[in-house]
């Protein structure tokens, strides 16, 4: 059994969902977002802080969009996975490391320089220009959506998960209105699958279950 560490609406999201559509066992413990600072106990299982954390036997993973791969090769011929040799495998992985390192990185300097710091800490015009960074980089997202319904392979695929987290993100910013139409109807159909919709009844009962606020962590702070 896979044990996964999650925050209400953090980066381990994207594991967490992943579960639900690949339909794999796991445990899931909720922690307060930040954990390294709401739980320091949890640093003697991830000396980072971080989370996700997804522990099977002794492999230990703490990137949400690694952890999306490595649970793809869990399952066979699923298809949510593109395999070497298919000819959108190289654009599959593409988006799967841009997700978090070009997509969701901007969005967390808006989030801790707009909710997270304390008053006197806060810094408007940093999250202003990373606010242009992510709809600079968004672009890219609008793109691909204009022609197709998934960001590739012609179907959905773990690329969707990991990128779509930077869209529930960005919504929790209250900046999905500055999207591409694209983009809205993509976030859309992705909100409608029924293993999205599991996934945050899990989280939410999961966190009530283990005392933890089930408030999205972006919104716990004014």
């Amino acid at each position: 059994m896979m044990d996964l560490y999650h925050s209400v609406s953090a980066r381990s999201f994207r594991a967490l969902w992943m579960f639900e559509e690949l339909g794999l066992p796991y445990r899931l413990s909720m922690l307060p977002f930040p954990p390294r600072v709401m739980q320091r106990s949890f640093l003697e299982l991830n000396p980072l802080g971080t989370v996700p954390l997804l522990l099977e036997g002794n492999q230990r993973l703490t990137e949400s969009s690694a952890i999306c791969q490595y649970l793809c090769s869990l399952v066979p011929g699923t298809p949510l996975a593109v395999q070497p040799g298919d000819a959108e495998y190289a654009g599959y992985l593409n988006w799967l490391f841009m997700s978090d390192a070009t997509l969701t990185f901007p969005l967390t300097l808006v989030l801790r320089y707009t909710h997270f710091e304390p008053p006197e800490r806060r810094q408007p015009q940093v999250a202003q220009d990373y606010a242009r960074w992510f709809f600079g980089r968004l672009k890219a997202v609008e793109s691909a959506l204009s022609q197709r319904e998934h960001l590739c392979a012609g179907r959905f695929t773990a690329a969707d998960i990991a990128v779509s987290y930077a869209l529930m993100l960005s919504e929790f910013l209250d900046m999905s209105a500055q999207w591409g139409p694209a983009t809205q109807a993509y976030w859309q159909r992705l909100q409608a699958r029924p293993a999205y919709q599991r996934s945050l009844e899990i989280e939410r009962q999961a966190a009530i279950n283990q005392g933890v606020d089930p408030m999205p962590s972006p919104l716990l702070r004014p």
